[in-house]
């Protein structure tokens, strides 16, 4: 179902290059592209950007590493054994 090439019925082929190679550039989330490219491409909204970077394959930044913190393991206790002493 759907048609054997997606393009876009608001955007045209030119728009399309200078949104893809705007965003492979400058890695700049979607509301920041939205708004930097705005200007340039009056109909863009922020729908047909979104769909115009899931067509191309961009719609997700790459991972960079350090971006998040490093998860870390409770410490193991035996069974039976509170954490937490009341006080006398």
């Amino acid at each position: 179902m759907g048609p054997h090439e997606p393009h876009s019925t608001v955007l045209t082929n030119e728009q399309e290059v200078m949104i893809v190679t705007f965003r492979r550039q400058t890695l700049l989330p979607l509301d920041d592209c939205l708004y930097a490219l705005q200007p340039s491409i009056p109909n863009l909204t922020r729908s047909s950007l979104h769909r115009c970077l899931k067509r191309h394959g961009i719609s997700r930044l790459p991972e960079i590493e350090g971006d998040k913190p490093v998860k870390k393991k409770f410490k193991q206790y035996p069974i039976g054994i509170s954490i937490l002493t009341l006080p006398k």
